[in-house]
């Protein structure tokens, strides 16, 4: 089975270097027309300039694809609104969108600077929420859609320093969650990719052999399966160095230990059974949750 986008329209945010650049390459060098866009920033997000988005959309178009350079920065909703528009006055449509872009402005938490924390979430995950907005009804109306959420260990697992990244890569696994289920009638699919990848962004935090061994390209694969038209739906799919695993937010077996005046005591006393992974499943919805507690509550009672 060869994954083929011949015909499909693609947009990669933050592909003007690193991670993203190889996503924009690798959808064109399959078939896509790709909209390239980035900011041109530096990785804290200072600065901008389309030049970064231009360079990819000329190697692109060098070797025979088709792509246009967008240098909106994610957090301006008009102007991602008018990217989505630019993408479809081009091409008619968009089939895929990729939410790459995103900055660092790492510190302990305790050091952090609130607006450093809010200027990440908003990058990452309102930059996400833009971007999706913007292509939703035209992936509604087309009935296909694909789009990739890009999380991150460090909001799956955490990471000294990186409270605010973090929080707003975790911010977008829940995003990812609902609009899964929402998407679902309309025929889009959403999915999240947790890379490990050495960018820009990773210089400075991993050893120089490390660093090596993780090749953006090496991540490139997951992406084109969470983008092709079998892509999996909410799935998060992590990808490093050429191995891949997938990630899953579960809820175990657990207890009942009723109402009464002691149920604090008795739910310290038998945490660890709470806690126990064995018989875990993975819900389909937050209802779930509800339905699993109600059901041993109602089994108690019986009882």
């Amino acid at each position: 089975m060869t994954l083929d986008f011949t015909g499909r329209v693609a947009i990669v945010t933050g592909a003007g270097g690193g991670l993203g650049r190889q996503h924009a390459l690798a959808l064109a060098a399959r078939g896509a027309k790709v909209l390239v866009n980035d900011l041109g920033g530096a990785v804290d997000g200072q600065g901008g300039s389309v030049s970064a988005a231009q360079k990819v959309v000329d190697e692109i178009v060098a070797a025979g694809g088709q792509a246009i350079a967008n240098g909106a920065s994610v957090t301006d909703a008009e102007a991602v609104q008018a990217m989505v528009q630019q993408a479809v006055d081009a091409w008619g449509r968009v089939d895929v969108l990729v939410n790459n872009a995103g900055i660092l402005r790492d510190k302990s938490f305790a050091k952090m600077d609130i607006a450093d924390f809010r200027l990440v979430v908003d990058v990452h995950l309102m930059g996400a929420v833009h971007c999706t907005k913007a292509v939703w009804p035209v992936m509604a109306a087309q009935k296909h859609g694909r789009i990739v959420m890009t999380t991150s260990s460090s909001g799956l697992y955490g990471n000294f320093g990186q409270s605010n990244y973090g929080a707003a890569k975790m911010a977008l696994v829940g995003l990812m969650q609902t609009l899964s289920i929402e998407g679902e009638k309309h025929g889009i699919r959403v999915n999240c990719l947790a890379p490990t990848a050495a960018t820009r962004m990773t210089e400075g935090l991993m050893p120089r052999e490390v660093l090596a061994a993780l090749d953006p390209a090496a991540v490139v694969p997951a992406m084109l399966v969470l983008a092709s038209d079998d892509a999996p739906n909410r799935t998060v799919l992590c990808a490093g160095a050429g191995s891949f695993e997938a990630a899953h937010i579960t809820l175990t077996q657990g207890i009942y230990v009723g109402t009464g005046a002691d149920a604090a005591e008795q739910l310290a006393a038998r945490l660890a059974q709470v806690t126990d992974r064995a018989g875990e499943q993975v819900p389909m919805s937050g209802a779930a949750q509800g339905t699993v507690e109600v059901g041993k509550a109602v089994a108690a009672g019986a009882n």
